[in-house]
C-alpha cells in the first residue's frame, strides 16, 4: 500500500477543483466545497501548513467517498501534469 502524500491546503483545493468541487462558503481559514453530485467537504487553508494525515484520510474516505487507492491514482495523475 502506498503512503499518503504530503499535501498543503492550497494544493488540496486545486486538486479538488480539478475533480469538480467548487467553493460554496468560506469561514476564516476553512473552505467548504461541494461537487455537482452532492458530495461536500471542508478543508483548512492555513498558511503553508500540511493537511494532517488523519484529516486527509477522513476527507478521502467519508467526504470524497473513494478508496485510498483511487485517490492516490488520481492524485499522482494530477501531479504528473
Amino acid at each position: 500500500m502506498q503512503k499518503l502524500p504530503t499535501i498543503d491546503g492550497q494544493e488540496l483545493l486545486k486538486f479538488l477543483s480539478s475533480l469538480g468541487f467548487v467553493v460554496v462558503r468560506t469561514r476564516g481559514s476553512h473552505l467548504q466545497l461541494r461537487a455537482e453530485d452532492g458530495r461536500s467537504t471542508t478543508i483548512p487553508l492555513h498558511a503553508k501548513r500540511e493537511v494532517p494525515k488523519g484529516l486527509l484520510r477522513k476527507i478521502i474516505r467519508d467526504d470524497l467517498e473513494m478508496s485510498l487507492e483511487e485517490f492516490l491514482d488520481l492524485f499522482s495523475e494530477y501531479r504528473g501534469r
